[in-house]
């Protein structure tokens, strides 16, 4: 069994019916989490003159691209991935499609033998790609990598850890258990011999529960820099001395994800309409005594990696901004490429201004994107979009919570 293999020996009776126990919890408490939504959820094809005024839409320079040639580079590094996977089991078999690994091979194959058409002919995207469009359409929302004043030493002006993955987290995998379990991953550590659940942010931050273990990569300013890096994922440091640093995601506790925004409009803290990244950061300086307090109320705990380059997606490639996309896996797998819409927010300074004092434009979004990352709170209809670094990534990614439009593309021979 994997556990078996992780901790180098066979468990003993007790704990594995403690495992096997804390299995059960976690499922059943999983059961009553279905969406619901009105409108059945299918994949469904759309007419090719459609297609066609879709593509009429898209603009490379949109994406931070001289020419679709540039794309080229992160459609290679999706292939990678999907060359490695079985070529004939299902990639995607979900609301009535099956989809496999080789036909996401060819498709990925297919839009690289097109690049050096597009910028002169997007249309031929019509012509050899099937559209089949995700309905109801996806919530999507952004994420990007914020830059964070850090040091390698502990000091006043740098007082909150950041930590590295402790060596007492182990995981699961519940398919080793039973079949109808596949994909479930169960999080936990070892105390006096039995499984529990692993430290919360409040038994962490608060309660110290990871202090003299030799865990922290890293020491910054202010704990809400650490908040908003475990949301992002990933991002970069800036030491002292003007170099900077990749920090990358290495693991999690396991803890259900809560959103501050919610929690902060549920006690009326924020305006319902007013809610952003940028609003709760503003709220938090604003009132340190209730900071700590309030970022305890999300129990999910990241933790993090030094690197040279980054930031790195699900499939172990680095991101490309505007272009990579976090999705569910189940819904649109990892490696395949896709068509999007979406109205994106950009800074203004007239047309429309939000309740956080910023204002704000919204410019209609037509990209290519590829599923490259996915995420703890990206499940079914939900896409998030890697906006990059910089001030304008982070003005999106703290923005952007629209409905929008997503195609997955398959060559039209081989498209079910």
């Amino acid at each position: 069994m994997f556990v078996e293999m992780r901790v180098g020996r066979p468990m003993a009776p007790r704990l594995r019916l403690l495992l096997l126990a804390a299995c059960c919890t976690v499922l059943l408490a999983a059961g009553g989490c279905a969406v619901t939504t009105e409108q059945a959820p299918v994949f469904r094809e759309v007419p090719q003159d459609e297609a066609r005024d879709l593509t009429r839409s898209l603009d490379p320079r949109r994406q931070g691209l001289d020419s679709w040639l540039a794309l080229r580079p992160a459609l290679e590094r999706s292939l990678e991935y999907v060359r490695r996977r079985p070529a004939q089991d299902a990639a995607l078999d979900k609301y009535g499609r099956r989809v496999t690994w080789d036909q996401l091979r060819s498709s990925l194959e297919l839009f690289v033998s097109l690049l050096p058409q597009l910028d002169s002919r997007p249309e031929l995207l019509a012509r050899h790609f099937t559209f089949l469009r995700l309905e109801p359409g996806p919530l999507f929302t952004g994420y990007y990598e914020p830059y964070i004043h850090a040091s390698p030493v502990r000091s006043a002006a740098y007082p909150f850890p950041l930590y590295g993955k402790p060596q007492d987290l182990k995981t699961v995998r519940l398919e080793a258990f039973h079949p109808r379990w596949k994909g479930q991953v169960l999080t936990y550590r070892v105390e006096n011999g039995e499984v529990v659940p692993y430290h919360d942010r409040e038994t962490i931050d608060s309660g110290g529960a990871l202090e003299g273990k030799g865990l922290e990569i890293a020491w910054v300013q202010d704990p809400a820099d650490i908040f908003f890096l475990q949301v992002q994922g990933s991002g970069r440091l800036i030491m002292p001395d003007g170099t900077e640093k990749h920090v990358l995601y290495a693991g999690k506790n396991g803890r259900e994800y809560v959103s501050l925004g919610r929690v902060m409009k549920e006690r009326g803290l924020l305006p319902a309409d007013g809610i952003s990244m940028q609003s709760i950061r503003a709220y938090l300086a604003a009132h340190p005594e209730k900071e700590r307090e309030l970022l305890n109320t999300n129990p999910s705990y990241v933790f993090f990696r030094l690197s040279d380059d980054g930031p790195y997606g699900s499939i172990n490639q680095v991101l490309t901004p505007w272009v990579s996309l976090a999705t569910d896996r189940a819904t649109l797998p990892l490696g395949s490429a896709m068509l999007f819409s979406v109205p994106r927010p950009l800074p203004a300074t007239v047309l429309q201004h939000g309740t956080d004092g910023r204002a704000y434009a919204e410019q209609p979004f037509t990209g290519i994107g590829l599923a490259q990352d996915t995420g703890g709170a990206i499940k079914e209809h939900r896409i998030d979009l890697f906006s990059g670094s910089g001030e304008l990534a982070e003005f999106v990614a703290g923005h952007l919570a629209a409905r929008g439009s997503v195609y997955l593309l398959l060559p039209r021979q081989t498209a079910p």
